[in-house]
């Protein structure tokens, strides 16, 4: 293949347009929101800065990339302006199930923290956050990620702030935090944000989340009440009724004869099918079980799910495991909104401003999650082995376009030709599609390999 052949087919998969298609789709969405015109010239110029190559997000940086003289507009459009954040988030909500709303789709919440130095953040505290990997000072909020077929993209959010603020109005007037605040746990700020999510009407058919959901009886029975099916981890002392008597989890496990174990899949991950054994425990309800995960490397590493399946659907095993594989879309979200549209780079500390700032984060990676999915609906079937003693292909194919690779390309394409000739864009982008095919190539072949590994180690 010449390099000219090369560049056509690479152009055939990336549309230089369709990012700003789908950026005016979104900002069109969401201009009513804006009662000024500055105050929506602003808010289109701080989205684009998300989008942008520029390595910190913050009013700063964001204001200069915008040309404006000073950040005084970016951070007036986060502390002072007018404009309805709420109806812009369920703005960016619409905007991701206009694309990818599918009925087997699955709302994951989880939380994700914000190092933070000093004590005048909103929300700033001593707690543990995963992000760290420990206790340490910083910001914690809850997220939703809606994951479909088609996609996923964050929806929805709620900051957390700890008890201890409860008893102290002066802090609380400095942070910003509305009059009517009252504190909330992880699981009470989730419920609020499901029952956003499906009083809206949105399409799905499952709620995932981890040990500090699964936890929560009145989070739980909150789902079921409304016909939501979840797949909620608990952890190992988790008490599971049963037809014998409430037992632990893990001693449940002990009894699980061998040949009840599974193996299969919970989906794809970047090195291959994720491949665990998994078992069933039934409970004293028919409509709940106990579905257990073991680690085919290490069989001493137990994870548990207390699942519910509203009645007239089906309770099947391979259904149950697929859904807790669905988890991992909500920290695919974390990690791209905060390496490519700057979710945990504001600087802010009153409510409001930080608010603010993480929904239109949200945002800008949704438009990025819809060009995602847009373009994949093209791309080929990909090329991986079938067994372990497969001979290498001649060509390995290319990896559907990611959202770090569309914000690289299109970035390029939506900037490089305001600041040089149109000669010498099309040369530079002609340069990006190459070295994003190659990028392509390279993680294809990987891919190859890592799945026919993963094939002989099955």
């Amino acid at each position: 293949m010449t390099n000219h052949d090369q560049e056509t087919a690479a152009a055939a998969i990336v549309d230089p347009e369709l990012l700003e298609r789908k950026f005016t789709e979104l900002t069109s969405a969401i201009a009513g929101t804006f009662g000024r015109v500055e105050t929506r010239k602003a808010a289109t110029g701080y989205l684009r800065g998300l989008l942008s190559e520029i390595p910190r997000k913050t009013c700063w940086d964001l204001g200069k990339h915008a040309g404006y003289e000073t950040p005084d507009v970016m951070q007036r459009l986060l502390a002072r302006a007018v404009w309805d954040e709420d109806a812009v988030r369920d703005a960016v909500r619409r905007y991701v199930i206009d694309h990818l709303a599918d009925p087997d789709a699955v709302l994951v919440l989880d939380e994700t923290g914000q190092e933070k130095k000093g004590t005048a953040t909103c929300g700033v505290g001593r707690q543990y956050t995963g992000t760290a990997g420990k206790v340490t000072n910083c910001i914690v909020a809850v997220y939703a990620t809606y994951a479909s077929p088609h996609g996923h993209a964050l929806i929805d959010t709620e900051l957390y702030v700890q008890r201890t603020y409860a008893g102290q109005p002066a802090t609380r007037e400095a942070m910003g935090l509305p009059d009517d605040w009252a504190f909330a746990t992880k699981p009470q700020l989730a419920q609020r944000i499901a029952a956003r999510v499906l009083a809206a009407g949105v399409q799905l058919s499952w709620v995932a989340g981890d040990e500090v959901y699964g936890r929560d009886p009145k989070l739980r029975a909150f789902l079921e009440q409304r016909q939501a099916g979840y797949v909620l981890a608990v952890g190992v002392d988790f008490r599971v009724p049963t037809a014998a008597g409430p037992h632990r989890a893990d001693y449940l496990a002990k009894l699980i004869p061998a040949q009840a174990w599974e193996r299969r899949s919970c989906g794809a991950g970047s090195k291959g099918p994720r491949v665990y054994d998994w078992a069933m425990v039934a409970t004293s309800s028919p409509r709940h079980v106990l579905l257990i995960r073991r680690s085919v490397s290490k069989p001493s590493e137990l994870a548990f799910f207390y699942c519910h399946v509203p009645e007239g659907r089906p309770l099947t095993l391979p259904i149950l495991a697929k859904i807790a594989g669905v988890r991992w879309a909500v920290e695919e979200d974390f990690q791209q909104s905060k390496g490519q549209v700057g979710l945990d780079h504001t600087q802010v500390r009153r409510y409001r401003s930080w608010r603010r700032h993480v929904i239109l984060a949200m945002a800008a990676l949704a438009v990025l999650a819809v060009v995602v999915a847009v373009e994949r609906r093209s791309h080929p079937a990909p090329v991986v082995p079938r067994t372990s003693t497969d001979a290498p292909p001649d060509d390995y194919g290319l990896i559907a376009l990611t959202v770090p690779e569309i914000r690289r390309l299109l970035t390029v394409f939506t900037q490089v030709s305001t600041v040089v000739t149109p000669r010498m864009a099309a040369l530079r982008r002609e340069f990006e599609l190459r070295w994003s095919e190659w990028r392509r190539r390279h993680q294809a072949r990987a891919r190859w390999y890592h799945h026919r590994k993963r094939l002989a180690a099955a």
